[in-house]
């Protein structure tokens, strides 16, 4: 006959349950701890522009005073063109390239300087259902750490793949303080942020990440996100709206704090400023409930 086992965690006790208990998920390695930096873990809808939101918050930081590494998490490894005008190689094609004995990298082999001196990795990702993206964010972490990266660094942004929250992909809320999300002002972004928004209390549970934010872009308005925002206890920290400009920067290759001066980019500008100058002060983190599916169908839309 056959027989199930169960985990003694779950027999007679109320312990707290581990992380991930009852489905597969990447654990943080306790050596693999970022250390003293302000983490952010920057997630939304596929397609939302989070490498945009990403790059040019990085280039912000930067520009006040702050010293900054982003850590694209996409197999794509586009996150950080902007910052660096090429699409640098992946730790993990790195790592292959000498057999993965990580000792024989130096700095200069992974790590690349862009705008301002922001610093910037491309993780990259297992070849496609072959392996998990958080042992790829546990292996870019420990390179890092083994060359002394972290220790001088004020900023780390992780700028991740998609909406998925599966336990690949959420592996840089393990290392996150705070996690933003940016979405736009219709019902595919804002179900992909409720999505998130659960992912991120889960992980809340065991690990020190908090929900920082939502970040609205591509959205001339936001009437539907400030709804959303007020029925599960969320924020609105900043408005991009979906101006020609923002895109015109990704296809020069360069931040918006690069393009030639027009009043709305200095609207723009001003506004990434703002955001990360925000983003520097230790706020009270949100407590929040996200909402059933059907309850998003509802709340949304026009009366």
């Amino acid at each position: 006959m056959n027989t199930v086992s169960v985990p003694v965690s779950s027999i007679g006790t109320k312990t707290k349950p581990l992380d991930g208990e009852g489905s597969l998920q990447v654990h943080l390695d306790p050596n693999e701890k970022i250390g003293n930096a302000k983490v952010f873990a920057i997630y939304g809808k596929g397609g939302i522009g989070k490498s945009t939101t990403s790059s040019n918050l990085s280039a912000a930081f930067s520009l006040l005073g702050k010293r900054v590494i982003q850590i694209g998490c996409d197999p794509k490894h586009d996150s950080t063109f902007t910052l660096t005008k090429k699409l640098v190689p992946t730790v993990i094609d790195i790592l292959e390239s000498v057999d993965f004995h990580s000792e024989e990298l130096r700095v200069e082999d992974f790590v690349y300087e862009g705008f301002n001196g922001v610093m910037c990795v491309e993780a990259g990702g297992p070849p496609a259902g072959t392996g998990c993206g958080g042992y790829v964010v546990g292996q870019t972490v420990k390179l890092l750490k083994e060359h002394h990266l972290l220790e001088d660094t004020d900023i780390v942004i992780f700028d991740v793949l998609g909406d998925v929250v599966c336990g690949g992909f959420a592996a840089p809320l393990q290392h996150a303080d705070r996690a933003l999300i940016v979405a736009a002002n219709d019902f595919d972004s804002i179900f992909a942020m409720n999505r998130i928004v659960q992912a991120i209390s889960a992980k809340a549970k065991n690990y020190n990440v908090r929900l920082g934010g939502v970040i609205a872009n591509r959205s001339q308005d936001t009437d539907q996100i400030d709804k959303f925002n007020d029925r599960v206890g969320l924020k609105k920290m900043a408005h991009f709206p979906d101006l020609d400009a923002i895109r015109k920067s990704r296809l020069k290759k360069c931040t918006i704090f690069e393009m030639e001066s027009t009043p709305e980019i200095e609207k723009v500008k001003e506004e990434y400023l703002r955001l990360a100058a925000s983003l520097l002060l230790d706020d009270d983190p949100l407590i929040m409930e996200s909402l059933k599916d059907r309850e998003i169908f509802d709340l949304l839309g026009f009366d």
